[in-house]
């Protein structure tokens, strides 16, 4: 049996209050409805692409219905060209079913101010590295410069929560889909901060992208938590059960932190604790970041790849997994209530890429199949738990 893992914390927990909590919730655009075109413009546009029976207008959008005429990425390609001199982008939904839709207004394209994602930063970096600090024992009132004791949690969390938007903006950005610099939320206690987030400025042109871009952010910041993980734990240290020093959290170990401590350590003793070193803490942060983000709900990394592969019955997936997240808030860990109290009011709804119909090739589909596999390895019924006094 796997020995109990702890945090390297010296104060018991002081802070950690609460689920770890990351907002990697994607926008997608806030649509602007400029002056509206004779709708004869735009049904003359859909020549040659789609047959169309009936015409409703309706709130700036108009929703064809019909038949499509050519293949649907071929029909993507030719409508965006026709309609984006009028301020409209195509959404093809089905073989029978396509809406034209308002653009974004271009000022939301343009107006970014870097300065604000750097000053986040910043302030996150303060603040992770003020609770690194004092989670080792250190009072900063006191004495400064032992803020530099939490340098290593703090550098080795950003570094993860950063490459996993990074992740995201390169791959959205290679799709030619408008994106924002990630912004960073900083926090007073906890884990000293709330995540990061990116925007999309653009909608997603198919489903392969919209899976493209929901899995990158995973896979990389994995690439960083998992060496942090292997540096940390050759840095942890092993002491008795009993040892006062294991006064912290006890942090639930999920099969793919297992598998890096059985390979980095070997088989542990019986009767000893696991004291994490700060940088192996972030990189387990890291994991259940990754975990919840691959929670397949509504705009989460997980929630673009199930609307990837099921399309309009993601709601039927994201029911599921709110549903096993309440069952393990009753049995193991309150906080997983939290969390599907969270999904519930941050929706379950998806908007559709404008390519809604063509589907995701096989080699994509089995990545997607993996990720629960992926998932169930990082993922832990009980993450936290405090030692009784």
């Amino acid at each position: 049996m796997t020995p109990p893992l702890r945090t390297f914390c010296e104060t018991g927990g002081k802070g950690f209050d609460g689920a770890p909590g990351a907002w990697y919730k994607q926008s997608m655009p806030t649509w602007h409805q400029p002056a509206s075109p004779p709708l004869a413009v735009l049904e003359r546009e859909m020549a040659g692409v789609f047959a169309i029976t009936e015409s409703q207008p309706y709130d700036g959008t108009v929703r064809f219905t019909g038949r499509l005429l050519i293949d649907p990425a071929t029909a993507l390609a030719v409508l965006t060209a026709r309609l984006g001199p009028h301020g409209y982008y195509p959404l093809i939904r089905s073989e029978e079913e396509l809406a034209v839709v308002p653009a974004a207004h271009p000022r939301e394209h343009a107006g970014s101010r870097p300065w604000v994602n750097v000053l986040l930063l910043l302030a996150t970096l303060v603040t992770t590295v003020f609770v690194g600090a004092t989670n080792r024992g250190a009072d900063p009132f006191d004495n400064p410069w032992s803020l530099v004791l939490g340098l290593p949690f703090a550098v080795t969390l950003l570094s993860i929560l950063g490459v996993h938007e990074l992740g995201h903006y390169f791959t959205a950005r290679r799709y030619g889909i408008t994106v924002t610099l990630p912004y960073f939320i900083p926090a007073p206690v906890g884990l000293g901060t709330f995540g990061a987030f990116i925007k999309m400025k653009s909608p997603v042109t198919d489903r392969q992208a919209l899976f493209d871009v929901g899995i990158a952010g995973p896979l990389a910041g994995l690439c960083l938590a998992l060496p942090a993980i292997v540096v940390g734990l050759s840095w942890s240290e092993l002491v008795p059960e009993a040892s006062a020093r294991q006064v912290g959290i006890m942090l639930g170990t999920p099969l793919l932190f297992s598998l890096l401590q059985w390979v980095t350590l070997g088989s542990l003793p019986q009767g000893a604790d696991l004291l994490l070193h700060p940088v192996a803490f972030a990189g387990w942060i890291g994991l259940l970041v990754t975990a919840l983000n691959l929670l397949p709900i509504g705009q989460l990394d997980g929630g673009h790849m199930a609307y990837a592969l099921v399309g309009r019955h993601h709601r039927k997936v994201a029911i599921f997994t709110l549903l096993t997240l309440a069952g393990m808030g009753i049995a193991y860990w309150p906080g997983w209530l939290f969390w599907a109290g969270l999904s519930l009011i941050l929706g379950l709804k998806h908007p559709p890429p404008l390519d809604d119909l063509t589907p995701l090739d096989e080699r994509r589909r089995l990545v997607g199949f993996l990720s629960l596999g992926l998932l169930l390895s990082l993922i832990t019924p009980s993450p936290f738990s405090f030692p009784s006094p």
